[in-house]
């Protein structure tokens, strides 16, 4: 039972990373894009991860997991606002 909700969230895990990639392509500016692409992401690799560590089923692998998606958390949020700001800055449409 464990491996079956194991795949269940790696595959919606795969699936927002596939509709943040369709968000970045569909639409229409520079900051829905980011907003699309930065929620999808993150919500995926958290879906990924927590998929992941319940397959392996060690604790130790799921607390490296757990600070891989803080991190990535981190890295998409400071990335997004430098994008932004830099956009802003140009007056990027």
């Amino acid at each position: 039972m464990v491996d079956l909700l194991a795949l269940i969230l790696v595959f919606s895990g795969i699936a927002f990373f596939f509709f943040g990639a369709i968000g970045l392509l569909r639409l229409p500016d520079l900051h829905s894009r980011l907003h699309a692409l930065t929620k999808a992401d993150n919500l995926g690799l958290g879906l990924l991860i927590v998929g992941v560590a319940l397959f392996h089923g060690s604790l130790l692998v799921a607390l490296k997991l757990l600070l891989i998606w803080l991190l990535a958390l981190l890295g998409s949020a400071a990335s997004a606002h430098l994008i932004s700001q830099y956009a802003l800055r140009r007056k990027h449409q």
